[in-house]
């Protein structure tokens, strides 16, 4: 379950700073650059992996 967490976490952060970026028009070449509404939703997509990466610290691994 921590690991599952962990990964999830992980693309969140990943995809969601791509997508960011892409709409602060830092990285070009997409149908997302410049795109303020990208912006926002990766801004979101990346506080959604750090509270799932804190949520995942939290969790006790349960055998079985």
């Amino acid at each position: 379950m921590k690991i599952t967490l962990r990964i999830f976490a992980a693309l969140f952060v990943f995809f969601g700073s791509v997508w960011f970026l892409q709409g602060i028009n830092v990285l070009p070449g997409s149908f997302m650059t410049g795109q303020t509404k990208w912006a926002v939703i990766g801004s979101i997509a990346v506080v959604i992996g750090i509270l799932l990466f804190v949520f995942s610290n939290r969790v006790r691994n349960v055998p079985g």
